[in-house]
């Protein structure tokens, strides 16, 4: 299954990898909480799913993050500069399962509104900083 959804910023590919750093977890999702960074490409994290590894890695346009224990394979990328819109952030979450139940639907509905929220409010606040 995928998930997209885009938000309302105008940034670049060097601000996103700057800014969304494993140590500043909070300014990206209240959904994860940031248990212990083991390097800038891998901390450990807790959440309504559970406790995973999350590997942040750079890619074309910003980043790339996976919770590498997660049977659902849950993957999200921040990107900009690319369609759908390539003047605003573009999130886009997958799993590794054609169907969910309700339940665990939602709640990936639920990070994806809590992450476009913060990232909303924490790009505005830097742009208007700047």
């Amino acid at each position: 299954m995928e998930f997209f959804r885009t938000v309302d910023v105008q940034t670049t590919e060097q601000i996103i990898q700057e800014v969304l750093t494993l140590g500043r977890l909070e300014e990206m999702t209240n959904e994860l909480v940031l248990l212990q960074e083991v390097d800038d490409s891998s901390a450990q994290v807790g959440g309504i799913w559970g406790e995973f590894t999350l590997q942040r890695s750079t890619i074309s346009g910003g980043l790339r993050f996976a919770l590498k224990e997660c049977p659902n394979a849950l993957t999200w990328t921040i990107t900009t500069g690319y369609p759908p819109a390539t003047d605003s952030l573009v999130i886009h979450l997958t799993i590794n399962r054609t169907e969910k139940s309700k339940d665990f639907v939602e709640e990936v509905e639920e990070f994806l509104e809590d992450l476009c929220l913060r990232l909303e409010t924490n790009f505005q606040k830097k742009s208007n900083h700047s």
